[in-house]
């Protein structure tokens, strides 16, 4: 549910950021997808290089040099200018065995193009030794806090202030950080992806994929009033590999798949939009006065028709109230008499809506027939219970707070026999079973934030766990949280989910 989730206007691309001007010590070369140019820095004896391969998301970066280390630093690197805060995050792994133990790559943060510049960097080497690595005067001596975890291949480097913070993990397991302050790098930086060899007279090679440069709300941001851009993404949920499919400047927010595979359904400006897969063109969706929906809508399991949760009706009193209309759009019919209602499931035989409902101070889960009439509580007690959503066995999977932080739990379709499935640190919303059954996938926030709460722009899992039962593993790394999965968003042939990541621009 979304208690207010209509965003500020105004669609569009994401300019890319003027190319800075070259420091000296390195050579300027093409810009290389996210960044403007790439180089090697210092001496070094094999010319290194770097590609993206705008397909499948993925860098190589081949480079030499004695080292990232000491005084001064010999190795490639892939940049792009900065200012303020940001998070930089990409899976990655060397390729081969390699020479050197100790050839590394990772993300650096540079004061210059020198080789003697302040830097600080998060540096996985080929022994498996993850260390956040900083030279906090030029030509002065290296530092390093190693991190706990071993060869990982998720790397994240995030500038919060004066603060460095890295978090790494090996793909699959929550993030484990480290963090430095008193580095002096000032705010306008050069931010990329490096690689040295360790041995300059070899060269080495690593690829990257997922990689994202995020930049987070400023200090005094007002949610529901200000919006960061957003990143609607597919990822392969075998793979963990993403790519985005469409960006704004705006708020987008809950992507679901149709039925047939060719398109998302989002909500954007209040509206409902179809976005099409082949031609990558959003197209608004008619809802005639509904034009204040929140990022609740699902579609019938027969796909030829569409609930929303509405907040335009001043007889409402511009609370919200679910509604359903056909799939091609038309006028809305009301189902639900008494408000807020916020709706999550349609029912597989197609005759029952599941949603969530505040009455009083109670917030509980209830069903309604789609031809309107008497609602019915599934849930009942002093616990905030929400999120509910049908699988095709006729089960409800939904969140609560039953047990303190909010988790994962399963009823039948009548409310009996509730099941928790989660029981961890997090706060973990919207569980959305696959069209297959055998994959559950949600968003896990983190441990300190409200339980009752799913903000804007977090630090953010998204997990999965088997139907069946058993671990949870991280599928996706990201910033975002309202908005991000609050509804059913598989691939009907259960491969792919849908999702949104949110930044600032840069």
């Amino acid at each position: 549910m979304s208690w207010q989730s209509i965003p500020l206007p105004h669609l569009g691309l994401l300019t890319a950021v003027a190319f800075g001007a070259l420091a000296r010590g390195a050579s300027a070369q093409q810009s290389v997808g996210e960044f403007t140019g790439h180089g090697d820095v210092g001496t070094v004896k094999q010319p290194g290089s770097a590609t993206y391969d705008s397909t499948t998301g993925v860098y190589q970066l081949a480079g030499s040099g004695a080292n990232i280390w000491a005084a001064r630093d010999a190795f490639h690197y892939a940049w792009r200018k900065m200012k303020g805060d940001f998070i930089l995050t990409a899976r990655g792994q060397l390729v081969g065995k390699g020479v050197d133990p100790h050839r590394k790559f990772g993300w650096m943060i540079r004061s210059s193009l020198d080789s003697a510049a302040v830097h600080a960097s998060a540096a996985v080497h080929g022994d498996g030794l993850v260390s956040l690595q900083f030279r906090k005067t030029p030509g002065g001596q290296t530092e390093q806090v190693q991190s706990t975890i071993k060869a990982a291949d998720v790397i994240q480097l995030e500038r919060r202030g004066g603060t460095y913070i890295m978090s790494v993990a090996k793909y699959g397991d929550t993030l484990s950080s480290v963090q430095a302050t008193d580095i002096p790098l000032g705010d306008d930086v050069y931010v990329g992806l490096f690689i040295t060899a360790h041995n300059d007279t070899v060269t080495e090679r690593a690829t990257l994929s997922d990689v994202r440069i995020t930049v987070p709300v400023r200090t005094g941001f007002v949610p529901y009033r200000e919006y960061l851009g957003s990143n609607v993404e597919i990822m392969d949920v075998a793979t963990g590999r993403r790519r985005i499919v469409y960006h704004a400047t705006g708020s987008v927010q809950a992507p679901n798949w149709t039925r047939d595979g060719k398109a998302l359904i989002w909500n954007q400006d209040g509206k409902l939009y179809r976005f099409d897969l082949k031609t990558a063109q959003p197209t608004p969706i008619n809802t005639g006065e509904r034009i204040r929906n929140n990022n609740d809508h699902v579609l019938s399991f027969d796909g030829k028709w569409l609930g929303m949760s509405d907040q335009s009706d001043s007889a409402s009193r511009n609370q919200s109230v679910v509604y359903v209309v056909p799939i091609e759009g038309g006028t809305p019919r009301r189902i639900t008499p008494l408000f807020p209602s916020y709706l999550h499931g349609w029912s597989p035989d197609g005759k029952l809506l599941t949603f969530t409902g505040i009455r009083g101070s109670a917030i509980d889960i209830y069903t309604i027939p789609v031809t309107g009439g008497t609602e019915h509580a599934l849930t009942q007690n002093q616990a905030m219970n929400d999120g509910p959503e049908y699988a095709l066995d006729g089960r409800i999977y939904f969140n609560s707070t039953r047990s303190g932080k909010m988790q994962v739990w399963r009823m039948n379709g009548d409310g009996s026999a509730p099941e928790q499935l989660t029981n961890d640190q997090f706060n973990n919303w919207f569980p959305h079973v696959s069209p297959d059954q055998r994959t559950i996938v949600y968003i896990a926030f983190p441990p300190d934030i409200d339980p009752k709460d799913h903000p804007w722009y977090k630090h953010v899992y998204l997990r999965s766990m088997p139907v069946r039962g058993g671990p949870s593993t991280v599928i996706a790394y990201l910033y975002g949280g309202q908005g991000t999965i609050n509804v059913p968003s598989w691939s009907p042939d259960s491969r792919f989910i849908a999702f949104v990541s949110n930044s600032d621009k840069y």
